[in-house]
């Protein structure tokens, strides 16, 4: 289906419930990110419909990750990074305390950045290792040992290599993407292996403890 019911959206999509009955669906899985339709006209306010948007894109004025955008559904993701190319304008998609995503703005240089989240590691024939990134991305490494599920890594996105490692360790900052904690920064303090649960100290100093899976490591 080309549409979504609007009644039915992410919560996590900051635009209203009422309005339209459909909205454009996204061509990824629809909690995980927005389509660029969204992203440009109702969050950025960069076009009036979707007739300007599919013009940006067809005169390729519109980069996610440093990628020409093909489709005014291709789908922005958690850190993923947007650049207009007439305004040389960037920015990147992250989440607020409320749960719902948003975009900072970024320099043009940062654009060519972004954290993923190592969510598996496999042995391939030839006893090669792969790890298995949050964004789809597949990268088969040399310091296999050094990479661990839950660690992060700093993605160039010009050469498509890994620039950093990010491990999951008392001391890293990490942001909640999932959650009744969704939005907020912290420095991890303590960690409970035995129940995968990570105290995390906000800027408050406030301590709140979050399940493994809902963080990621953030330089």
């Amino acid at each position: 289906m080309a549409h979504l019911k609007r009644h039915i959206i992410p919560k996590n999509w900051p635009i209203p419930r009422k309005g339209t009955t459909f909205v454009v669906r996204p061509t990824s899985k629809i909690e995980l990110g927005v389509p660029i339709l969204i992203a440009l006209r109702d969050m950025l306010k960069q076009a009036e419909d979707r007739r300007e948007v599919k013009k940006a894109i067809h005169n390729k004025l519109v980069r996610i990750n440093d990628r020409l955008v093909r489709d005014e559904k291709n789908t922005l993701s958690l850190f993923d990074t947007l650049t207009l190319i007439p305004s040389n304008k960037s920015y990147r998609l992250t989440m607020n305390e409320f749960g719902k995503f948003e975009f900072e703005n970024i320099k043009p240089e940062e654009s060519f950045k972004k954290v993923a989240k190592v969510i598996d590691k496999k042995v391939l024939k030839g006893k090669k290792t792969q790890i298995n990134l949050s964004d789809g991305r597949n990268y088969l490494i040399k310091d296999a040992p050094n990479y661990k599920t839950n660690d992060s890594v700093v993605v160039n996105l010009k050469d498509k290599k890994i620039e950093k490692k990010l491990e999951l360790k008392k001391g890293a900052k990490v942001f909640v993407f999932q959650g009744k904690h969704t939005g907020k920064f912290g420095t991890i303090k303590d960690i409970d292996e035995k129940h995968k649960r990570y105290g995390i100290e906000l800027k408050n100093k406030e301590t709140i403890s979050v399940l493994v899976s809902f963080l990621i490591v953030v330089e």
